[in-house]
């Protein structure tokens, strides 16, 4: 009889790491396009 990994931990392992990865970018994009409007509000005052 031949053993086999169960394939299941590798693929919530690789969906949370996919998940977590779409958070963070999701954050950074936030954040950048703040800052980019913050920016663009700071020039049109000049």
């Amino acid at each position: 009889m031949r053993e086999s990994l169960d394939p299941w931990p590798f693929v919530l392992g690789a969906y949370g790491l996919t998940l977590i990865t779409m958070v963070m970018l999701a954050a950074w994009a936030y954040r950048t396009m703040r800052s980019a409007e913050a920016r663009r509000d700071e020039t049109r005052r000049k």
